[in-house]
């Protein structure tokens, strides 16, 4: 994204806050591009957790994407929604588009994992203009727009995360609730260097079944979740693995876990059989700061360093 650009807004998903959205769009504006803001971006029906009918929410996003001004798709918020507009889209029309940026996350998960399947672009999962660390009254928090506006440049990028996840030695004490750290005792190497896919637990689990199931092979697979307890986290887990989700992974880099109790006794079990490096600890997700990471783009994991890094490169992981 560079200056002079135009930059389009809309609601995939739950309804924006007016206030919040106007605060992100003039933000945007700062950065020296043009704002285009969907025409039912606002909207509302009876469904209240939904911006306007799936029919609105998907004419929006199809003509910001398939407008030829346009080099860049902000979202203005997760919730839920995105999932129900997939089968309205027309892949054929936003594949002759070209390539471009789409920007969100949490329930834009959908997206990335769709644009994944059927564009092979490179998507960024990062903060949206409607919601906390980006439209904040005090302004956006200061490592999330520096790791976000980094990442819109195209800039090279890095994300620390706290440790390798590793199942403790036996007999040891555990590390304490809610830490990620523990003695490495299985085949966790690295560094590993792969296509990064994945985004929301939740989302990515609610899509086995269907058309736009994940299968991450080859892949770098990040996770993040809010809110879900930890038999939650293992039953969606345990869900993926049973679909294949995971087959052939080259490793695993765990973001927050907000409001998720202490998930790595269940991430252990789940993510280490699978012999691959599970990086945990990344500040991406719906926590603070929230750094930004290219999705379709390739990345490694450094097991030295306890990181994720990459730059922006379109990479075709569908098939």
């Amino acid at each position: 994204m560079r200056p002079g650009d135009t930059v389009a807004v809309v609601s995939p998903s739950g309804p924006p806050d007016a206030v919040r959205l106007a605060r992100g769009v003039a933000l945007l504006e700062g950065l020296g591009v043009r704002v285009v803001v969907g025409a039912h971006t606002m909207a509302r029906q009876d469904l209240p957790y939904l911006a306007g009918s799936d029919a609105a929410r998907a004419a929006d996003l199809q003509a910001a994407w398939c407008d030829p001004a346009v080099t860049t798709v902000f979202c203005t918020r997760g919730g839920y929604g995105a999932a129900r507009v997939l089968d309205l889209l027309d892949w054929n029309a936003m594949r002759a588009a070209g390539p471009k940026t789409l920007v969100g996350s949490s329930d834009v998960t959908a997206l990335h994992q769709a644009f994944r399947a059927e564009l092979g672009v490179a998507t960024l999962h990062g903060p949206m203009p409607a919601c906390t660390t980006f439209s904040d009254e005090g302004g956006p928090e200061p490592a999330t727009w520096a790791s976000l506006t980094g990442a819109l440049k195209g800039e090279p990028w890095s994300v620390a995360g706290t440790s390798m996840l590793s199942r403790p030695l036996p007999g040891a004490a555990g590390p304490p609730a809610g830490s990620a750290t523990g003695q490495v005792t299985g085949p966790v190497t690295g560094p590993v260097t792969g296509p990064i896919a994945g985004g929301n637990l939740s989302v990515l689990a609610s899509l086995c079944g269907t058309r736009w199931q994940p299968r991450f092979t080859g892949n770098i697979v990040f996770l993040e979740d809010v809110g879900e307890a930890p038999y939650r986290v293992d039953r969606m887990l345990t869900q993926l693995l049973r679909a294949g989700a995971f087959q052939g992974v080259l490793g695993f880099a765990l973001g927050s876990w907000e409001e998720c109790g202490d998930p790595y006794p269940v991430l252990r079990e789940r993510l280490l059989p699978l012999g691959v490096p599970v990086l945990a600890g990344l500040p991406v997700g719906h926590g603070t700061p929230q750094l930004s990471i290219w999705l379709g783009a390739l990345g490694a994991i450094d097991t030295e360093s306890c990181s994720l890094a990459g730059q922006f490169s379109d990479v075709d992981t569908a098939r």
